[in-house]
């Protein structure tokens, strides 16, 4: 049986936007290495979720699922095998999801800035690894430097 229009949207509405779990573990870590940002920054294309504005380096934490990588998670060889088992409705939204993250990335590059995405479940499974590449984005801009902690 369907589920009405009304419940999905309940469902839907509820799911959270900024301040997730993978972000919070990012950010927490990120502020215990000494580096301090913006959040949810209104400026840029795409409000990514951390902003170094100094360095002009824009980090998404992207979920897998909304943003086109549980086909990864899944083992599948392709994102398109992955919206072959999804409705048309799914298919129609994921797809628009990625192809505006691609066009975020392309005009915030336009305007100078390096782009830094990264995948929820990567952040949950090497948390160590996805703050080294951004202190080392960081450190390579040469203004901003980490405490040694």
């Amino acid at each position: 049986m369907a589920r009405s229009k009304e419940t999905t949207h309940k469902i839907m509405s509820s799911v959270k936007q900024k301040d997730t779990e993978p972000e919070l573990l990012l950010r927490h870590a990120l502020w215990e290495k000494g580096l301090r940002y913006r959040k949810n920054y209104k400026k840029l294309p795409g409000k990514p979720d951390i902003v170094f504005v100094s360095k002009h380096i824009a980090v998404f934490c992207d979920g897998d699922f909304w943003h086109g990588h549980n086909w990864a998670l899944r083992g599948l060889d392709s994102f398109d095998q992955e919206l072959a088992s999804y409705s048309q409705f799914w298919k129609d939204k994921i797809s628009k999801n990625v192809e505006r993250d691609n066009k975020i990335n392309s005009q915030l590059e336009l305007m100078g800035w390096k782009v830094i995405r990264l995948w929820e479940s990567n952040i949950r499974s090497d948390l160590d690894g996805c703050v080294n590449r951004i202190v080392e984005a960081v450190v390579d801009n040469n203004v901003v430097q980490p405490d040694d902690k």
